[in-house]
């Protein structure tokens, strides 16, 4: 009975924010950006922050806050000074369900559509599809029924849970993406959100060309693109760049605090944050030694690939500490389960 409860109360959030994108569509829209739009776009946000705590299930709270709190409000936030998706939609004169389509999901208008070119490897991509769903239905699933999770190494913890959060989001945005196409037939270019990220051959690599796509694109627009640009003409080239990767990094863990917060709705201790600082300041340094070479010298694939993993890894643990220590993660795990026995027809 609390099931359906909580899924009434998902699907009661996602009208309220269909209808709030009606508002943006109809009355923001048609003001002058700047202060005057953004004041007509704060209710909004504001509404926005305060949806997904209506709701407790792990697997509704996460695409509540992550397209609400963090795309949708982002979105908004460039809106308002005619900039990001949003703003580039109401350049193009967009109807209103495109625009609520752009703003509550992670898609972008297709331009210069070529049904040949979209994808050069279709069927690559579907045997890597049917292998990280038997991952997930085959391995992760058996591993959450049949071990005690507490006598498991931390280290494979982080791997399991990393490989469980990976398969699961781009599950997710598949089903995102096909709900979309079916709504807007292929008028639209679904942003990849992710690009083999195990096969990152750098922290950079990883961050900026292979996880979480979208979010990237957003933070770029929001943080990355202003600071470097305020900050350039006085410290530079090189040391602008640096620090607005390390200011990008640091906001996205100040929204993955927020987002454990919403989750586990006790306040935060910092370690995913830590973990945040820790791979800004990385990729910073990257970026300056492979300016400093300035492409005289790599580090070979067969190098670069495993210790990049190993770093994620060994620094993983700061990410899943918070939800470990709350026993979210036996949330998830009984969630999973409960999906896995009625979604995938696994007779547990």
């Amino acid at each position: 009975m609390e099931d359906v409860k909580e899924l009434k109360t998902f699907i009661n959030i996602w009208f309220i924010a269909i209808s709030s994108m009606c508002y943006c569509y109809f009355i923001p829209a048609k003001i002058s950006y700047g202060v005057p739009r953004l004041l007509s776009l704060l209710p909004i946000i504001a509404l926005f922050c305060i949806l997904p705590l209506s709701i407790s299930t792990v697997h509704l709270v996460f695409p509540t806050f992550f397209f609400l709190v963090w795309l949708a409000n982002f979105k908004l936030l460039l809106f308002a000074f005619n900039r990001g998706p949003l703003g580039l939609s109401s350049k193009q004169n967009l109807p209103i369900v495109t625009f609520i389509s752009i703003a509550l999901f992670p898609i972008n208008p297709k331009e210069n559509y070529n049904k040949l070119s979209t994808d050069a490897f279709p069927f690559l991509k579907q045997i890597l599809f049917v292998i990280k769903v038997a991952i997930l239905t085959k391995i992760i699933v058996p591993i959450y029924q049949y071990y005690n999770l507490d006598n498991i190494h931390w280290s494979f913890m982080v791997i399991l849970y990393f490989t469980h959060m990976y398969i699961a989001f781009e599950l997710g945005f598949i089903f995102t993406a096909l709900l979309v196409k079916f709504v807007h037939g292929f008028e639209f270019e679904i942003d990849p959100h992710f690009n083999e990220p195990y096969l990152a051959t750098s922290v950079q690599d990883f961050w900026g060309h292979r996880w979480n796509l979208m979010t990237s694109c957003i933070l770029r627009a929001m943080v990355y693109n202003p600071v470097r640009s305020i900050c350039t003409p006085t410290l530079g080239k090189l040391r602008g760049q640096m620090l607005a990767i390390f200011c990008t990094f640091v906001v996205s863990g100040l929204m993955h605090e927020l987002m454990y917060f919403y989750m586990i709705r006790v306040p935060p201790t910092w370690e995913v944050t830590w973990f945040f600082v820790l791979h800004g300041a990385w990729t910073a340094c990257e970026v300056a030694v492979k300016k400093a070479f300035n492409g005289r010298f790599r580090l070979h694939r067969a190098v670069s690939w495993p210790l990049t993993l190993v770093f994620l890894i060994v620094t993983g643990w700061m990410f899943f500490e918070q939800p470990i220590k709350n026993s979210v993660d036996v949330k998830i795990k009984n969630e999973t389960l409960f999906m896995a026995k009625y979604a995938f027809k696994i007779h547990l």
